[in-house]
């Protein structure tokens, strides 16, 4: 397969899709991570948000990290493109529709809606990187003046942002949304990335399926419970 081929076929449309796939789920992890600094407020509430804010500023003002945005925009980019390729490919192999609607015992309802929650997400990305990612790396909108950190760096007040921009339960309510797509969103395409690229072995083809569907469960869980945490006063 030549690289005309990788992005045209068929087969080679679903290669990107798993490949891309995965490096979006890597970064999920990385991202998870830092955003999970806001809970230690809940339990040392004179934090303050001091942890989060250092995270950030460290991801912010790190070089590898920054240069590693670009891969990931990129990725996003190609990701979305040949998922809605697929998409349209699908939709026009299906002209004549089935006789008997077979449900769940053809395939998961999320596994045929992957188009639809891949537009919700690419809605809801766009929204959170308006709240966030611009203001911190551009605009400094709804950011105060940058104050020291106690790791001794200067940076911007991510955490009180982040409160801000939850104080309104549309918002909240519109990420949680983002969450639950992007929970059914990973159920299907977290394994099918891994059956795509080759893993037919049923032992480790269950112990894929199993980590897929308890990492499609705690990953978007977090996510949602922050917005709901600084709403709901938990923690800020």
């Amino acid at each position: 397969m030549n690289w005309s081929q990788l992005f045209t076929s068929s087969i080679g449309k679903k290669i990107v899709m798993s490949v891309t796939g995965l490096f979006l789920i890597s970064f999920l992890v990385v991202h998870v991570g830092v955003n999970s600094c806001v809970f230690k407020d809940a339990f040392m509430p004179e934090d303050n948000g001091d942890m989060f804010n250092r995270a950030a500023n460290f991801m912010g003002r790190t070089v590898v990290v920054r240069l590693m945005e670009y891969v990931l925009f990129a990725g996003f980019f190609i990701h979305i493109i040949q998922g809605l390729a697929v998409t349209f490919q699908n939709q026009a192999k299906r002209k004549i529709g089935y006789e008997i609607n077979l449900g769940n015992r053809g395939s998961k309802w999320y596994s045929r809606s992957m188009g639809l929650l891949g537009t919700i997400l690419l809605l809801f990305l766009l929204l959170h990187w308006w709240h966030f990612w611009i203001p911190s790396r551009f605009t400094h909108a709804g950011l105060e003046e940058p104050k020291l950190l106690s790791n001794g760096f200067i940076g911007h007040d991510m955490f009180q942002l982040m409160k801000a921009t939850f104080s309104e339960w549309w918002i909240v309510i519109v990420y949680v949304i983002g969450c639950i797509s992007l929970a059914w969103h990973l159920m299907h395409g977290f394994q099918s990335a891994f059956r795509t690229l080759g893993l037919h072995n049923k032992k480790y083809l269950n112990m894929v399926n199993a980590i897929g569907v308890g990492f499609s469960i705690i990953v978007p869980l977090v996510f949602a419970l922050m917005p709901l945490a600084f709403k709901l006063g938990w923690i800020g």
